[in-house]
């Protein structure tokens, strides 16, 4: 599976973007898939995850973040609200059929399957 994603861009504070993950080559039914993000300067940090039975989000993006999966489309949707400049990073994709949706996912890393390019947001005003 390839994934790519799309939507970054440059926001307000308290402002709002919408990521996707579309996925080529297989379909993502079944996979765990989920964001990172790495701010410049900072390790890179999960930020939520998706699978048939379970969503997982971290402290710091509950209540603003909402991630969804279509699986007719093959994409992984994340709307971030309520925006603040500590968001700023290149967002990435992730997806593996093996690893759950969990903490575990997050740790899986750099041995998760499929990872995209990034793309970049930036809450500044």
């Amino acid at each position: 599976v390839q994934v790519v994603e799309s939507g970054g861009g440059l926001v307000q504070p308290g402002g709002s973007l919408r990521l996707s993950c579309a996925a080529s080559g297989s379909t993502l039914e079944h996979w765990s898939i989920g964001w990172f993000r790495q701010a410049p300067g900072k390790e890179r940090e999960g930020v939520s995850c998706i699978s048939d039975s379970r969503i997982y989000y971290v402290d710091s993006v509950k209540g603003r973040f909402t991630i969804s999966r279509d699986n007719a489309k093959n994409t992984v949707s994340l709307q971030m609200n309520n925006l603040n400049p500590e968001d700023t990073a290149v967002y990435y994709c992730a997806a593996d059929p093996d690893y759950p949706c969990s903490r575990s996912f997050f740790d899986g890393g750099t041995y998760l399957s499929s990872w995209g390019q990034g793309t970049q947001v930036t809450v500044s005003s």
